[in-house]
């Protein structure tokens, strides 16, 4: 069994990031130019909320090809605290899936059910811990 793995690694450019995985890819995480950040990638908010939609995507297409639903097109939409952060200091993710195709009521009931069942919507709806330690 493999464990996902990303690194980030700081740079000299204010809130730049490199990230990589243990696959091989690279990408870079940053945030908006009003936080004073280069702009030069997504901002974290945004790499979980599009980790989120990717996951929405895949769950769904893979259900839907492994019973040969008429699934023509998904599109997830997911934003981070859209009527401003909780009082309660919480933090609210809206999605919203777009399903193409001639589907039935009840196929496309059963795919909300199977968005709610993808792996990062059960990790950021379940409890989340994250040990951390101080290496040298």
């Amino acid at each position: 069994m493999s464990i996902d793995s990303v690194r980030a690694i700081g740079s000299n450019t204010p809130y730049a990031v490199a990230l990589s995985d243990d696959l091989g890819h690279t990408w870079t995480g940053d945030e908006p130019e009003s936080l004073g950040g280069g702009n030069t990638g997504p901002s974290p908010s945004r790499l979980i909320l599009s980790g989120l939609a990717a996951c929405t995507v895949v769950t769904v297409q893979k259900y839907a090809a492994r019973k040969q639903w008429p699934l023509r097109g998904i599109e997830v939409e997911v934003q981070w605290n859209p009527n401003g952060k909780p009082e309660d200091g919480s933090t609210e993710m809206r999605r919203r899936v777009t399903l193409r195709g001639e589907l039935s009521g009840e196929q496309r009931k059963r795919l909300l059910q199977i968005a709610n069942a993808c792996p990062m919507h059960k990790a950021l709806t379940g409890i989340i811990r994250v040990p951390t330690e101080l290496q040298d």
